[in-house]
C-alpha cells in the first residue's frame, strides 16, 4: 500500500516506518470514514489502550521503587486519560492526518480531544502489530517524554484532595455545578462551580466537564488551605 506525502511525513514524525503501512491507515481511519471495504480503528483503539497501559505502569514501577500501589494509581492514570493522549497526538501532528467522514471533518473533528486521544490508542497498536512490544514500547516513552518524571506532581486528584479536606471538618462532600458553557459544538467551554457547605466556592473553565471540575477544585483548595 502505497502512502500519501502527509501519512509519510507522520510515519516520520512517529519515528517508525511501517513495514505493514495498511495497520497505520486503519489506526488514523475513524469510523464515520468507514465502508464495506474499509475497516476503520476502534479494534485497534482498544488493542492500544492496553499497550499503552503496560509500558506506562512498567515505566512507573521502575521510575520510582518506593511507591506504592496508592501512589502509582493517580500517576499511571494521569498518563493513560484521554487527555493526555490527545495532546501527544496534537504534538506530532496526528490531527492533519486523520480520515474522516464528511459531517465529523466539519464539526472540527480533526481537533476533538476524543477523536484525537482515540486516534493515538488506535497508532500505538498499529506499532505494537507492525513491529512488537518493544518498538511500540520505544516510540511511546519517547513521545511522552518528560511526563512521566513529571506526573508525580502532575497526578495529584485535587477533586479528591478537596473531599478528604472536607470530610476531615466533619463537611459533606462538595458539590460542582456548571454555571455556563460556551463555544461551538465542536470547541465547548464549561463553567463549573465547586460548592462546600461551608459556604465557600471557586468557579473555573475548562474545554471538557471533568477539566473544569478539576481546576475548579484546585481553586477552592488552594482557596481553603491557605485560610
Amino acid at each position: 500500500m502505497k502512502l500519501s506525502a502527509e501519512v509519510k511525513a507522520f510515519e516520520a514524525r512517529l519515528g517508525h516506518r511501517f513495514a505493514r503501512p495498511e495497520l497505520l491507515i486503519r489506526a488514523l481511519t475513524h469510523p464515520s470514514m468507514s465502508s464495506p471495504g474499509r475497516d476503520h480503528n476502534q479494534r485497534l483503539e482498544f488493542l492500544g489502550d492496553r499497550v499503552l497501559g503496560l509500558v506506562m505502569a512498567e515505566a512507573l514501577l521502575e521510575r520510582d521503587r518506593a511507591a506504592d500501589e496508592g501512589q502509582l494509581a493517580p500517576r499511571f492514570n494521569a498518563l493513560v486519560r484521554k487527555e493526555t493522549c490527545a495532546d501527544v497526538a496534537r504534538e506530532i501532528g496526528l490531527g492533519q492526518v486523520l480520515r474522516l467522514g464528511r459531517s465529523e471533518m466539519l464539526s472540527g473533528g480533526r481537533r476533538k480531544q476524543a477523536l484525537l486521544g482515540d486516534a493515538m490508542e488506535a497508532v500505538i497498536a498499529a506499532l505494537y502489530r507492525d513491529a512488537g512490544f518493544e518498538v511500540a514500547r520505544e516510540v511511546v516513552l519517547r513521545l511522552w517524554g518528560g511526563r512521566i518524571d513529571t506526573v508525580k506532581t502532575d497526578a495529584r486528584d485535587a477533586k479528591t484532595a478537596l473531599q478528604e479536606w472536607a470530610q476531615g471538618r466533619g463537611l459533606p462532600p462538595p458539590d460542582y455545578v456548571q454555571t455556563a458553557r460556551s463555544g461551538p459544538d465542536h470547541a465547548p467551554q464549561f463553567t463549573i462551580e465547586a460548592r462546600l457547605a461551608s459556604g465557600e466556592a471557586a468557579t473555573a473553565t475548562a474545554g471538557s466537564k471533568r477539566q473544569a471540575e478539576q481546576a475548579a477544585a484546585t481553586a477552592l483548595l488552594a482557596r481553603v488551605e491557605s485560610e
